[in-house]
């Protein structure tokens, strides 16, 4: 198949920590046929599902882990289909957004709604990291952290957009 291939295997909490003969064959085979290899224990998995954040962190690394099984899927997962994330916001919610790579603003648009992409005007665009930081839009706007763009702007991974547009 021409498709992206995932290979995964899973291991006891043991396995996490170093591969052995049987997960060096699987990964090797992933890498001769252009996949991506993840390794993962379903049963620390199933542990951490009632953890919070830090206690799943710290418990992933006692195991030797660096990140969650199910943190890798989703990542490698977006990166083989070559996706991104943009946001959107209002006063009631804030909501995930799924683009190919390299999309415009306008086309980020267009998969909210395709009249935001046919009224396109702007867009007003700031990354998440800096939203965390400063918290709100009227903080952003002080510190000079809210940026117009126009339809050349290549949307990137984590930007918080508010698109402007006339139908």
């Amino acid at each position: 198949t021409s498709k992206p291939v995932i290979y995964t295997a899973n291991v006891d909490e043991a396995g996490l920590a170093k591969e052995d003969a049987c997960t060096q064959k699987i990964a090797a085979h992933a890498n001769e046929h252009d996949g991506e290899f993840i390794l993962f224990c379903a049963k620390l998995e199933e542990e951490m599902i009632d953890m919070t954040t830090e206690e799943q962190l710290e418990f992933l690394q006692l195991a030797g882990a660096a990140e969650s099984g199910l943190t890798q899927v989703v990542r490698t997962g977006f990166d083989i289909l070559k996706l991104i994330t943009f946001f959107t916001k209002n006063e009631k919610e804030v909501r995930a957004w799924h683009i190919p790579q390299d999309s415009t603003a306008p086309q980020a648009a267009g998969h909210i709604h395709t009249d935001f992409e046919r009224g396109f005007i702007r867009a007003e665009v700031v990354s998440y990291d800096s939203f965390i930081e400063y918290g709100s839009d009227t903080a952003l706007k002080a510190a000079g952290l809210m940026r117009l763009e126009g339809r050349e702007y290549i949307v990137k991974d984590g930007d918080l957009i508010y698109f402007r547009f006339n139908v």
